[in-house]
């Protein structure tokens, strides 16, 4: 095998693996689009235990009782 083939074989390969490198990069970040839910559960999480309650509302039996 020629210097100028080998060499070509090297950069081939290693752009390949940069590209391939990337592209799994960029597909952990992104959601599809079936699965867009999910991405703004991350984005703004929701604690279940109650504190998600909108305290700022009143209803009559509290302002009666104060």
């Amino acid at each position: 095998m020629n210097r100028n083939r080998r060499i070509f074989i090297i950069v081939f390969i290693t752009f390949t693996a940069i590209v391939i490198f990337f592209a799994i990069d960029m597909a952990s970040r992104t959601t599809a689009p079936w699965n867009k839910r999910r991405e703004v559960e991350r984005a703004l999480p929701v604690e279940r235990d109650g504190t998600a309650i909108d305290t700022a509302v009143t209803d009559d039996d509290t302002l009666l009782s104060r």
